[in-house]
């Protein structure tokens, strides 16, 4: 059985990773409230373009290189994971999937573009062939990532290095519900309807439709992946707060634990010197 010193010690050394936990928890909800009001504001602007460019590609017959669909396998495989651990199975539940994605044969010859520090450590040990590897881009997400990441993808589709792109992330729902999703970027695939049916009128297109979807067509990557990083970096500080509550509770109930060990071995060791007092007088007295 532990002395008391150790019981001491483990007591404070509990303590102290409890400060912890509870400070990461309130950096987590502070970060989680700007993370939820950039994608409540992002998702709307999303879905309008949505409904904007599928409007448009159903009443024009202009074609456009990133609609274009091939008979190519070759994937590019998006995965966006979050920099820093301590956010409970937020990741690993991520890297699962589409690691099984990646050896499902979906595709005859996937490559691999991790976005997040725990993506890209993921798949160099698994030894995954990656296009580009995004380290540090979740610690500190701004408006210009997804119009960068998103050109370096039109580029590479464009350039017939990839006949598919799609991206795995997760999609913020709720402080403790997240779900997987898998989307795909490129080619573009406009919404297969609306919420409401389309009047049946011509529209007199000012500039020509060509060019609408030379310019909707390259924002419409840019928007999506804007907002699965967004979506994923919510997702990740709402899994962070909800993981440093349950170690902040975990460790409250091992104090507890040890408090009462503690007290315990504390009684046990006092009635033990009793006893050698109550023995000693005793045995002076016989």
């Amino acid at each position: 059985m532990a002395n008391t010193r150790d019981l001491r010690r483990r007591i404070r050394s509990v303590k102290g990773t409890q400060q912890i936990t509870k400070a990461m928890k309130m950096v987590a909800a502070a970060k989680l409230r700007r993370a939820q009001v950039r994608i409540l504001q992002a998702r709307p602007y999303a879905q309008t373009l949505s409904r904007v460019l599928a409007s448009l590609a159903e009443r024009t017959e202009h074609t456009h290189p990133l609609l274009q669909q091939r008979e190519g396998r070759h994937a590019w495989l998006i995965v966006i994971t979050s920099d820093k651990g301590l956010c409970g199975s937020f990741n690993h539940n991520l890297l699962r999937y589409a690691a099984e994605l990646l050896d499902s044969g979906r595709w005859e010859s996937p490559e691999v573009v991790p976005i997040g520090k725990k993506a890209v450590d993921f798949f160099s040990k698994r030894g995954d062939p990656i296009v580009q590897a995004e380290r540090e881009v979740m610690s500190n997400i701004t408006a210009a990532e997804g119009r960068r990441i998103a050109t370096s993808l039109i580029e590479g589709f464009s350039a017939g290095r990839a006949d598919e792109i799609w991206v795995v992330y997760s999609r913020f729902l709720s402080l403790i519900r997240h779900e997987t999703m898998l989307e795909r970027v490129l080619p573009v695939e406009p919404p297969a309807g609306t919420q409401a049916p389309l009047p049946n009128v011509d529209y007199i297109y000012e500039p020509d439709p060509k060019t609408l979807l030379a310019e909707l067509l390259p924002r419409q990557v840019e928007v999506q992946v804007q907002t699965a990083l967004y979506d994923s970096s919510a997702a990740e500080h709402a899994a962070r707060m909800t993981a440093m509550d349950a170690a902040t509770k975990n460790a409250n109930d091992m104090i507890d634990r040890l408090t009462l060990l503690y007290n315990r071995t504390r009684q046990a060791a006092i009635t033990k010197e009793l006893i050698e007092i109550v023995s000693g007088a005793q045995a002076l007295e016989e």
